[in-house]
């Protein structure tokens, strides 16, 4: 599966699945878990139950995106 592309990382909602999240970092989903349960994911999960989500914002901020992009995806406020 390609990775997601910086415009794709900014059109997702705040919270993203962990899948999701590998793809844009370019992670096989074995590679992702696996980063999960070591506790070395590249940025935030939040656990729920058995679900695992990121943060979309902590996509961005670890892919490079700069201050402007971040704002204009999240608002001024990010």
């Amino acid at each position: 599966m390609k990775p997601l592309t910086l415009a794709e990382v900014q059109a997702l909602p705040a919270v993203v699945p962990l899948l999701l999240a590998a793809r844009a970092l370019g992670l096989s989903r074995n590679t992702a878990y696996r980063l999960v349960q070591r506790g070395e994911f590249p940025c935030r999960v939040i656990r729920a139950g058995d679900t695992y989500r990121v943060p979309t914002i902590e996509l961005l901020v670890l892919i490079g995106a700069d201050k402007e992009n971040v704002r204009g995806a999240f608002g001024s406020s990010a």
